[in-house]
Parts: structure tokens; sequence; C-alpha cells
């Protein structure tokens, strides 16, 4: 009788833990996003409504950066390569992307700053990577990127030596929904499996 109780006990207990690793594998997504955009970790960069309003006499280089997923048939480069600004002070960067396809594509982009350390400090104002973007079979766009580099960067002594910050982009083609698959992910799970 002993015995059952206490193999009752840690088989209820290992349930309990394989439940709560399973739990907490599905947050961790969500909860590691979190952190990367509050402590800028990777690279990530911040999203502001507004400059400080601070700006401050150190100069910063910019260098823009653009790739494209090796399935998404666009072009893809920053208008102009480099530029310098003075911390706290806002700017506007723009990047082309040209739709080399026979079929319109739609892209969305991701992004990151390096070195890596400064992407708490790195604040877009606007940004043509929040949204998707869709483009016509040869058509082409110029799209911005307004930002500013918080001034609180210059209270950080371990990021003294930069003086120079890489912003990159990278387009993938996102899968647009038609209106099929649009019905089918609106079927119950049941009528799907039975289709």
């Amino acid at each position: 009788m002993m015995r059952r109780k206490g193999n009752r006990r840690i088989l209820l207990s290992c349930l309990g833990i394989v439940a709560g690793m399973t739990a907490l594998s599905f947050a961790a997504v969500p909860l590691y996003d979190l952190f990367c955009r509050v402590t800028g970790y990777g690279g990530t960069t911040q999203q502001a409504a507004e400059t400080t309003g601070e700006i401050v006499d150190r100069v910063i280089r910019i260098r823009f950066d653009a790739s494209v997923n090796s399935g998404l048939q666009w072009e893809f480069q920053p208008v102009q390569r480099e530029l310098s600004m003075r911390i706290g002070d806002s700017a506007v960067a723009f990047y082309r992307a040209r739709n080399v396809a026979d079929t319109p594509i739609v892209g969305a982009a991701a992004f990151n700053v390096t070195p890596l350390k400064v992407g708490k400090y790195f604040n877009k104002i606007e940004c043509f990577c929040f949204t998707e973007q869709k483009l016509e079979p040869g058509k082409s766009i110029d799209m911005p990127v307004t930002f500013f580099v918080d001034p609180e960067i210059v209270n950080d002594p371990n990021l003294d030596d930069v003086k120079l910050i890489t912003l990159s982009y990278t387009f993938f083609e996102v899968e647009e929904e038609t209106d099929e698959k649009k019905a089918e992910l609106a079927e119950p799970a049941s009528q799907r499996a039975v289709n």
C-alpha cells in the first residue's frame, strides 16, 4: 500500500515536471523576444515614437547593409552606404528593393545592428521593416528608415570604443494567403481532416 502511494507521487511529480517543461518551451520564444527587445541583446534595435530631444556633440558613423534570402527574387540594397550623424539627432536612410520575378512577391525584413552591444541604444522611429512589402513584377521601391542613437550611449563606458554602427536588413519572402488558404484555415480541424 505504501509502495503504491510512493510510486503514484513519483509518477505525478514526473508528469508535473513534464507539463511544466512543456509550458516553458511554448513560452520560451515570446520571452526571448521580449528579452531581446528590452536589452538590445543580439543587436535587436528599439522602437521609439520620437527622439529624446537631446543631441550630443559626439559623432558616430552609420553603415547600411542589405541582403536577400536565397529564395527571394528581389534586388535589395541601401541607397547610401554610410552617413555620419550626431548622437541623439534623427536621420533618414533609404533602401531600394526591386522585384525581378514574373509574379508579385511579398517580403518581410529581418534586421539587427552591429556591434551587437549597441542594440539597446539604436532606436527606429519609422521603418519599412515594421510591415510586409509587396512588389509587382519589375517594380522597385525606395523604403525609408528613420532612426536615432540614444544619447544614453555616451554614459555607457562599454561603448566608448564604438565609432561605427552597421544597420543590416535581410529580406525574406512571405507566402501570401490565397482565398482558398484562408477558407481552409477557417474550417474546423475535424472537417479539414476529412477533406
